[in-house]
Formats: C-alpha cells, sequence, structure tokens
C-alpha cells in the first residue's frame, strides 16, 4: 500500500497540526498584551531555527542552505515575517476565531494572484467563489460591527501575504528542499528581527510566561513538519477540508481561553469563507483530475 493510499493518517496529521497552529496563536494573542511584539515573534524564529538545525543538520549538513533561488528563498522569508507580525499584532484587538477565518481568505486570493500574475485560467466558478469569500469578510467587518476598526487590516493584510507566501512556497518547491525552505525562512526571520530587537524587548518576566515564549517556535515547527508529512499520505484535495478545521480550534481557544462569543453575522461570515475556499480547491482538483486524465 503507497502512502498516498493512507488518507486517514494524512487527515489526522493536518487535524493535528490545525490545532497546534490554532494553540500557537492563542498563546500568542495572550503573550502580545504583555510583551514586545518584536521580542515575542523573534524569539519564535530563533527557537524554530535552532530546533532544524539540530535536527536536519547532522542529516543534510550544508545542503540544509543551499538553495537555487537565493532570492525568492527571501522573498517568501519576508512574506512569512510580514504574516507573523501583522496576524500576531492583529490578535491583541481581534478576536481568534475571526481572525482564523479572515487568514483564510489567502487561498481565495492565491486565484486572483495566479489569474492576474501567472496568467493561470480561473472559472466562472472560481471567481464567484472568490467573490463570495470576500462577501464573508463583510458579514465578519461590518459596518456597525465591533469588528469594523482599523485593526481589522492587520488579519487581511497577513492575508495577502499569506497568499504570496504560497505562491512562492509552489515556485521553489520544484528546486528546493521543503526542509531547506523552512530553516531558510526562521533564519531570515531571525536574523531581521535581530536588527529590530534594541528596546524591544524585556527580561523581567515570570517562568511561566517564558516557557511560553519559548514553546512558540516548537509549536509552529511542529505543526509544519506535520503539515508536510499528512501530504505524504494524502493529496492536499482530500485534506483541503480538514485544514479549515482550525477555525474551529481557533473559535475553541477563543471562547475557553478569552471567553468570546463570535455572533450571528460573524458565524455565517466564517462558514461562507470556509465553504468558498473549499468550493475553490474542489474546482481546481478537478480540473487538474481533467488535465491528466
Amino acid at each position: 500500500m503507497t502512502t498516498l493510499q493512507k488518507p486517514v493518517y494524512g487527515i489526522v496529521l493536518i487535524l493535528c497540526a490545525g490545532a497546534l497552529l490554532a494553540i500557537h496563536d492563542g498563546v500568542s494573542k495572550h503573550l502580545t498584551h504583555l510583551y514586545p511584539l518584536i521580542m515575542l515573534i523573534w524569539a519564535r524564529y530563533v527557537v524554530q531555527s535552532a530546533v532544524m538545525f539540530f535536527l536536519f543538520f547532522p542529516r543534510m549538513r550544508w545542503a540544509i542552505v543551499r538553495t537555487r533561488r537565493p532570492w525568492l528563498q527571501l522573498l517568501r522569508a519576508m512574506s512569512l515575517l510580514s504574516i507573523s507580525v501583522l496576524f500576531i499584532g492583529g490578535l491583541r484587538y481581534i478576536p481568534l476565531g475571526e481572525a482564523t477565518a479572515v487568514m483564510f481568505l489567502a487561498p481565495l486570493i492565491v486565484t486572483v494572484l495566479s489569474a492576474v500574475l501567472l496568467d493561470e485560467k480561473v472559472s466562472i466558478g472560481q471567481w464567484l467563489a472568490v467573490s463570495a469569500g470576500f462577501v464573508g469578510v463583510l458579514l465578519i467587518v461590518r459596518p456597525g460591527g465591533t469588528l469594523f476598526t482599523p485593526a481589522i487590516l492587520l488579519p487581511l493584510s497577513a492575508s495577502f501575504f499569506f497568499a504570496v507566501y504560497q505562491l512562492l512556497t509552489r515556485r521553489l518547491a520544484s528546486t528546493d528542499h521543503a526542509v531547506t525552505s523552512n530553516f531558510l525562512s526562521g533564519l531570515f526571520g531571525a536574523l531581521i528581527l535581530t536588527t529590530l530587537l534594541p528596546g524591544q524587548y524585556t527580561l523581567d518576566m515570570p517562568t511561566v510566561d517564558l516557557l511560553f515564549v519559548l514553546v512558540l517556535g516548537l509549536l509552529a515547527m511542529t505543526a509544519h513538519m506535520l503539515l508536510s508529512m499528512a501530504l505524504k499520505y494524502s493529496t492536499a484535495a482530500t485534506l483541503a477540508p480538514f485544514t479549515y478545521m482550525q477555525i474551529i480550534f481557533a473559535g475553541l481557544i477563543g471562547y475557553f481561553a478569552f471567553a468570546h462569543v463570535p455572533d450571528r453575522l460573524s458565524i455565517l461570515g466564517v462558514l461562507v469563507i470556509s465553504c468558498s475556499g473549499l468550493t475553490v480547491a474542489y474546482l481546481q482538483h478537478r480540473r487538474s483530475s481533467m488535465a491528466t486524465g
């Protein structure tokens, strides 16, 4: 039995990854109210890079930093750093579940960017799904609603950079090892943030918060490794519906940890965004199947 014939393994791994990412975001939301944002993200990247180095360097040696497209790797790292700063910064003001839902606009934005920048053909059904997704955002961020503030621009901007990040990851997958891409993104991010760290850190924190800061990098690294492993056991089309469970996990953490209950229109908006993303994934998969079949 080949690995792609074990979809249950892939689904379990993708659900675990979504849960870990939601926990990561919940811990980040807690910490952003207490400590400088730059310090928190810097610590995440440093821990992630150090752990990846000790895990993979003994086997890969200097291949871990060998890339055929250094400028694309740098651009990917800058995109990931922008996602971290904008999204985690937004969590200080935006509920976790709604912010996560807005981030899931990224697959829809990828569709738009693919048509505009890569000249890929996009069907009418895909355009309708993209339009519906943005209507979902308007349901969450509506005039007169509690989230209708400038702060919502932070996760919205993060979703755009997440789309760019996904496109660059797709482009780099044909030339560079996945470990190399993830390690270089963490390393570049840590180096860039080190230059911004003076005046943006504090050493006065309880032991439990210090542990929370250190665990951010472990959560992020483990989640992304699980995502990569999931794709070995199942196809992206099979896993796509289960990635949206991260929104549910985020909503649960928002409820139990921060006592936030979304209103009905926000829940409807989350459902519309999720259905739109799933529709785009299905139409892309069907088109690929018809092209190869």
